[in-house]
């Protein structure tokens, strides 16, 4: 029976020192003073405006991303958690994640976040080499990242992230392991470790770097998941890594099909209703420039660039997308419960990936192969097929 799934919250911050050429994301650079009140105004207004879709519900997380959202203030963002407390129920044990730029750095703004009720850091650190971090035209050096994450620590923060890239230019393998083993000298109790990918719309797309070759990466990758698995690190999604008991609750929520309300300039969000004619699940997103954002403040409804409702291959082919990230995936039950689908559906879906050995067949857990995690883009192409073959 289709039941409402966790319900989660995203916050943009739009801003940055300066664009990295490998970023697609939503972020502009900051050319002058940062609005921060005027933008958490706009921020709670889009609350506002969300709240009639989650009347009742429990928020179980909220992540603050960007951008660089640690350049607003810890007072900044006191006022914007107590603000969403007045309009929502927070779980008592709520994992709340900020995202924090090295080259932001100071250790009383750390303190401040901490105060204010942030009680987890996600640190973009990407590499520790100072050639390296040059050549992705980060603003910080190892040195800045190394004393950003002691004095996250030391300020209160248990639950710290390191984000860290490899497949970088001009990387081998002692540099990419290098970075492995300064992160870990660090204690984190989770690390995100991906390969850079050169994404339309960014500099490196227009004017590609030279990177690793195919079989430097490949060796790369089983290189670091050895030295991450030694450590006692367990790879519980494609690209992040934790402690046993420490997986990021919130992006949990996301590879599970959760729901999560979006607000911020350019934020995506997700939202599942349960009618007298079954599940409905719609996506909104908001409006991307941050000028235009906060122009539209007195008129809630104008926060919205866009919103659909997806099909019942949509929803499908969705969970399996996120579901599938998962190194033990998810339990069969939540297929039903989150998209509203029976099994035969979820038999469509999965029917070509399995005869392909991608996926398990089993009747407990919806859950890739280890050959399917290696090559989850075929196994996703798949599960599509096999619906566009049945219908």
């Amino acid at each position: 029976m289709s039941s409402l799934p966790p319900l989660a919250l995203y916050i943009h911050v739009p801003w940055c020192v300066r664009k990295c050429p490998y970023c697609d994301f939503n972020s502009h650079t900051l050319s002058q003073a940062l609005p921060e009140t005027a933008y958490i105004d706009a921020l709670l207004a889009d609350l506002d405006a969300e709240l009639v879709d989650v009347q009742g519900r429990v928020l179980t997380s909220i992540f603050i991303g960007g951008g660089t959202p640690s350049l607003v203030s810890g007072a900044g963002y006191q006022r914007l958690l107590a603000g969403i407390r007045e309009r929502m129920t927070l779980a008592p044990d709520i994992e709340i994640t900020l995202e924090a730029n090295p080259g932001t750095f100071e250790r009383e703004r750390f303190a401040d976040f901490r105060r204010a009720g942030i009680n987890r850091l996600s640190v973009g650190v990407q590499s520790f080499d100072n050639d390296a971090l040059a050549r992705l035209g980060r603003i910080h050096n190892a040195d800045e990242a190394v004393k950003a994450i002691t004095a996250a620590r030391e300020v209160g923060f248990d639950e710290i992230n390191i984000d860290l890239m490899h497949g970088l230019p001009e990387q081998t393998m002692a540099t990419a392991l290098a970075d492995i083993d300064q992160a870990l000298s660090l204690s984190p109790s989770h690390l995100s470790w991906y390969q850079l990918t050169l994404e339309p719309n960014t500099a490196f797309y227009s004017r590609p770097p030279t990177l690793p070759e195919e079989d430097v990466l490949a060796d790369i990758q089983d290189a670091g998941q050895a030295r991450l698995e030694g450590a006692g690190f367990q790879r519980y999604e494609i690209s992040a890594w934790s402690r046993p008991g420490h997986e990021a609750r919130h992006n949990l929520n996301y590879w599970c099909f959760g729901d999560y309300l979006g607000i911020g300039a350019g934020a995506h969000g997700k939202i599942s209703r349960l009618l007298d004619k079954g599940l409905e699940i719609e996506r909104r997103w908001k409006t991307r420039q941050p000028e235009t954002y906060l122009a539209r403040h007195g008129d809630p409804s104008g926060f919205v660039a866009g919103q659909r409702k997806l099909s019942r291959d949509e929803r499908g082919l969705e969970f399996l997308m996120n579901a599938l990230r998962l190194g033990d995936g998810v339990p069969r039950a939540l297929w039903e419960r989150h998209t509203g689908l029976d099994d035969a559906r979820l038999d469509a879906h999965t029917r070509a990936a399995i005869a392909r050995e991608l996926m398990f067949e089993t009747h407990s857990r919806i859950q890739a192969t280890p050959l399917g995690l290696l090559f989850l883009n075929d196994l996703l192409a798949l599960c599509d097929d096999s619906v566009l073959a049945r219908s």
